[in-house]
């Protein structure tokens, strides 16, 4: 009995990389669709307009606040346990990232990273 409980285990634990590395390419597509790209007939170029500078149009424009929204549904077909889906999200929205980041398609701008913004300060403000 115990070989077969082992057994189904690694195949559960293969499962789950299986998905979770599938997923995580998803999260990466989809976030780049949404984030970088125009989208057939510049569909999703065209809602991006559409949304401005709102909430939802920053959030458009950001490849990696915009990988957690992407990975928040994503990650209900990774997870089997509704206590792994925080986790599991925000794994798939790192891997996107780390995915964005080795791709070479997105470096953060200059206002999004922290040590910068000291600095954008100094010369708005004098």
């Amino acid at each position: 009995m115990r070989n077969g409980s082992a057994a189904s285990s690694r195949q559960s634990e293969l499962g789950f990389a299986v998905r979770f590395g599938v997923a995580s390419l998803a999260t990466w597509r989809l976030t780049h669709l949404l984030a970088e790209e125009d989208g057939p007939g510049d569909v999703v170029v065209r809602v991006r307009a559409g949304l401005g500078d709102g909430l939802a149009g920053q959030l458009m424009d950001c490849f990696y606040c915009l990988s957690v929204w992407v990975a928040a549904p994503v990650s209900l077909v990774v997870s089997r346990r509704g206590r792994d889906l925080p986790l599991t999200c925000l794994a798939l929205s790192a891997a996107a990232c780390l995915i964005e980041r080795l791709t070479g398609s997105a470096e953060p701008r200059v206002e999004d990273r922290p040590e910068d913004e000291l600095a954008l300060n100094r010369a708005r403000h004098g």
